[in-house]
């Protein structure tokens, strides 16, 4: 089902979609050597809470805790645990929150001290894959439009695609249709009109596009054990503008005072 959102409920969305943004930059400023994943998941739930939410991944469908914490090798869904950030790793923080009725979903990958050349590469490419996904998210285009400007970007690097893990509509249910992969063709799948949320999130990895699930139920790593990067900003695609309604301004002035 398709939900189409008026200008009141995308102002609604909004306040999620900055509160979101503004726990993983609070999430950021403890990423470090030495500190465990489930410290970071703590300080997110707290913060969630103390401004008037509550986190929106846990309990869906059973999931454990307030953020999916993905290390190095790990795409998507890393559960947070005794795990220490170690030198040179990177982390992917996906998080969601519930306010007003609504979902808020952004996630941002982050270095843990000095990462090599290559996975800065990575994540470079894979951030500005998503502002060009964004840049065709607009009233006319087509779902494939978004799918195929990411894939072709990030292809011309050598990376690849996982294709088992999309983005996709957020509103009142975290995940709404339209399904939004990170690949496909042009001129394809639904048509983007007014009032649709969607949030926009390339999965690309710097070896092949082959994914493995843990015996955890929940972790998705690469099969060849290469580093994988995520980025997601959330759009409401409006009939003169897309409006991005997430932001990475947060996390990168964290990064950039840590410097």
């Amino acid at each position: 089902m398709v939900y189409f959102k008026t200008t009141e409920e995308i102002e609604l969305m909004r306040e999620n979609a900055v509160l979101v943004s503004k726990t993983l930059a609070e999430v950021g400023k403890y990423i470090d050597e030495g500190v465990t994943t489930a410290i970071l998941d703590k300080i997110a739930e707290e913060y969630i809470r103390d401004n008037g939410a509550v986190p929106g991944f846990k309990d869906y469908n059973g999931y454990p805790a307030t953020l999916c914490v993905s290390i190095n090798e790990q795409v998507v869904h890393g559960i947070p645990s005794e795990i220490v950030l170690k030198d040179g790793d990177i982390v992917s923080i996906d998080c969601g929150t519930i306010k007003n009725g609504f979902y808020g979903d952004s996630a941002f990958t982050f270095e843990v001290g000095n990462v090599n050349e290559e996975t800065k590469k990575l994540l470079r490419v894979t951030k500005e894959s998503l502002y060009i996904g964004i840049e065709k998210s607009k009233v006319g285009n087509r779902v494939g439009d978004i799918s195929s400007a990411i894939q072709d970007y990030v292809e011309k690097f050598g990376y690849s695609v996982v294709r088992e893990l999309v983005g996709h509509g957020l509103g009142k249910h975290l995940h709404e249709e339209p399904q939004i992969p990170n690949y496909g063709r042009r001129g394809t799948g639904m048509m983007l009109r007014e009032g649709l949320v969607l949030c926009i999130e390339p999965m690309i990895n710097l070896g092949k596009k082959n994914i493995y699930q843990e015996k955890d139920g929940w972790t998705i790593r690469t099969a060849d054990r290469k580093p994988s990067a995520h980025f997601e900003l959330t759009v409401a695609i409006r009939n003169d503008s897309t409006e991005v309604l997430s932001t990475f301004d947060y996390i990168e002035e964290v990064i950039k005072q840590s410097k």
